[in-house]
């Protein structure tokens, strides 16, 4: 099979010899020998173009992971392109310690954690994408062999991971393979109804394409085009895009417009708008889905213009492109290796935007997902530069695509030089101007408003960086008033006795760590000082005193505890006081009128709710539309001390699995456990704390 589509060097066979003999006594589910499947993978990549380093790596991308073969004998033997490559591809094979401590299974997070190595490699050279999305398809190809449960996961991750990486690499050949691969196991009924209707319309379709396109032939030939000039072809649309189609707008199969489309290619692109006229003046378009990408190419390279036309009451969706285009529509990346030439390169930078710093693995996982699955927009900046834009975004994904600093500091907006508010939704074609300033208010209270996951990731930096400089600051001000010094001098004093201060901001959410900081402190001030002032630092006892609903943790007295009107916590929201003569007002940690109360050296305590109310809890859970699922999640939340309030249970359009979002009560102890179980056990999609209205 490799020898037919690749030149088979010394060192492809060099690779394919260790491959056969690491997976010598490996079978397959199928009982097949193993060594088929990376022949298989490395004979795809070669028809796509792949050059010897691919072609070895794609037959070695399993022997470092699943046999005993070292990854630096394959260096030494092969050279660091094909050793760089396979170990991209090869999976984590142990989680460590610290990513262990989290609330997902260690399954997830080695696939996790894998796919992040794998796209942090693409980054410098996507060629191991290539070889994936290969991998990927032929195990679809043989997805047969495995259990039911198997066949959807693995189909679910390859509908919203791997064919839209597929998309973004241009590669729309091996995309609509597996989108459709991924549908028949996923959803078989539906699958079944949309082949069985393409299949009994067959000749209906044939007969109506068939006469169409000997009305386009006549046009062109009659219009100045030669019969080598061009070339038609014809095509029904695919069972998943038929499906999705149907998803999103909320129609049958019959109502699905672009169902039958024309593709007409040309030698230019000048031939391309020639032809375009030479369709409106003869057919009636539909202009409202009307497109041209060759003047604005999707951002993985793709260019064509799309029209749709009236025939005799009958929609036709006509694409009109040059060969070099029809090339890089169907190989994308690949056809610059394929054919040395081709349309546009798609564009890259999109691996960019996988820099989840401030999440953790199983959040980076999601996100990337999010990112991946996602229908796109094209906006521009004044000076023309364009952005792709996931469908939904609004102004302030557009600040953040520009630049972080942009989006930090965004203040107006204007779309189309009307003003706007930096969270409207954008269309495809608006022109965007940000203006910023460096006073801007933080924005990380929208984080559910915005769509990218970089905008969400750069919130939820600003926000994780506002609260520990707000605890940092907090914690100096709060021992300053203990000790009855002034803020700056007793940041001084600390610097002077050698008093570590980078972990002081524990005490702003830690009574015991508040306890043990005061007396070491005391224990430093003891050095070197007299006995009066050893009896005087001793008088200084924290004590706590319970006033209302708080537990108030202070060296002096504490008659009062009043609510200002600027910030209005809620029950478990975090929370700090400012004190002033035995009166404490109590702010939310992330409120504005409480950050300059800090700034101004004000005295500072700790505040705790009584835990006199449960806090609430929401979950959403995706559940398998079957009978039971809904009581086996309900029963395992009762076996772990929740007691449920609310639930609301719904089917949600463009995802695979049904949605249940459940609100329930339980005591702080139980919540890591019960997370851990939840994640453990269940595919969860959100699970936040309902009290704190600053929390994502």
């Amino acid at each position: 099979m490799l020898h037919r589509v690749a030149d088979v060097t010394l060192k492809i066979q060099g690779a394919l010899d260790v491959a056969i003999k690491y997976h010598k006594n490996q079978k397959r589910k199928s009982g097949e020998p193993y060594v088929i499947h990376p022949i298989c993978v490395a004979s795809i990549v070669a028809f796509y173009g792949g050059d010897e380093a691919m072609i070895c790596a794609a037959l070695l991308h399993d022997v470092v992971e699943d046999t005993e073969y070292q990854i630096d004998v394959l260096r030494e033997t092969f050279g660091d392109d094909v050793a760089n490559l396979v170990d991209a591809l090869t999976k984590i094979s142990e989680v460590r310690k610290e990513e262990l401590n989290t609330k997902t299974s260690e399954k997830l997070l080695t696939t996790a954690l894998s796919f992040r190595k794998m796209l942090i490699a693409a980054v410098k050279d996507s060629r191991a994408l290539v070889i994936k999305i290969s991998d990927r398809l032929h195990n679809m190809l043989t997805l047969s062999a495995l259990n039911e449960k198997k066949q959807k996961s693995i189909s679910e991750e390859t509908l919203v991971v791997y064919a839209p990486i597929a998309h973004r690499l241009g590669i729309s050949s091996i995309k609509n393979e597996l989108e459709d691969r991924g549908f028949y196991y996923l959803f078989p009924q539906d699958y079944q109804k949309i082949k069985d209707y393409l299949e009994k319309n067959n000749q209906p379709f044939a007969l109506r394409l068939h006469q169409f396109i000997e009305k386009i032939q006549s046009l062109l030939l009659k219009n100045g085009f030669l019969e080598n000039d061009f070339k038609i072809e014809s095509r029904v649309k695919r069972p998943y895009s038929i499906y999705l189609k149907m998803q999103r707008k909320g129609v049958s199969i019959d109502e699905v417009l672009d169902l039958l489309a024309i593709r007409v290619i040309v030698k230019d692109d000048l031939s391309c708008y020639r032809v375009l006229g030479l369709m409106h003046r003869t057919f009636k378009p539909i202009m409202s889905r009307f497109k041209d990408y060759i003047a604005l190419p999707k951002e993985n390279g793709y260019q064509t213009i799309h029209t749709t036309l009236f025939d005799q009451s009958l929609v036709y969706e006509i694409q009109i492109r040059t060969f070099d285009m029809h090339k890089s529509a169907q190989y994308g990346v690949a056809a610059h290796w394929k054919y040395k030439s081709g349309g546009l390169a798609p564009n890259m930078d999109w691996l960019h935007n996988f820099e989840y710093q401030n999440h953790s693995i199983e959040e980076f996982y999601e996100l990337a997902k999010n990112d991946l699955y996602q229908e796109d927009i094209v906006v521009f900046s004044p000076a023309g530069d364009t952005y792709t834009l996931p469908v939904g975004a609004v102004v302030l994904d557009f600040a953040y695509a520009v630049h972080t600093e942009i989006g930090d500091n965004a203040s107006k907006a204007y779309i189309n030089n009307q003003k706007a508010s930096l969270l409207q939704t954008l269309k495809s074609g608006d022109i965007v101007r940000i203006v910023t300033n460096k006073n801007a208010l933080p924005k990380y209270t929208w984080i559910d408003e915005v769509k990218t996951s970089r905008a969400k990731s750069c919130l939820k930096a600003q926000r994780q960086n506002r609260i520990r400089d707000i605890e940092k600051k907090s914690a100096i001000n709060m021992l300053a008033s203990f000790f009855n010094k002034h803020h700056k001098a007793f940041e001084r004093f600390l610097a002077i006795k050698g008093i570590a201060t980078q972990n002081l901001w524990k005490i702003t959410h830690d009574k015991n760590f508040l306890f043990e900081t005061i007396e070491n402190i005391k224990a430093k001030v003891f050095e070197n000082k007299g006995l009066f002032a050893k009896w005087r630092f001793n008088l200084i006892k924290l004590k706590s005193f319970v006033v209302e609903r708080f537990v108030i943790y202070s060296t002096k007295g504490v008659n009062e505890v009043l609510f200002d009107c600027c910030c209005h916590p809620k029950y478990g929201d975090e929370i700090l006081g400012v004190y002033s003569n035995q009166r404490v007002v109590v702010h939310h940690k992330l409120c504005d009128r409480l950050f300059e109360e800090i700034h101004k050296g004000s005295a500072i305590v700790l505040v705790e709710w009584v835990q006199d109310k449960l806090p609430s809890f929401r979950v959403v859970v995706a559940l398998e539309d079957k009978k039971g699922s809904i009581a086996k999640f309900l029963t395992t939340l009762a076996q772990n001390n929740c007691n449920i309030t609310g639930l609301n249970y719904a089917a949600y359009k463009n995802q695979f699995l049904v949605h249940c979002e459940i609100i329930f009560e339980t005591e702080k102890k139980y919540v890591k456990n019960i997370k851990d179980i939840l994640f453990n056990q269940y595919k969860i999609i959100d699970f936040e704390n309902m009290q704190d209205a600053y929390q994502d």
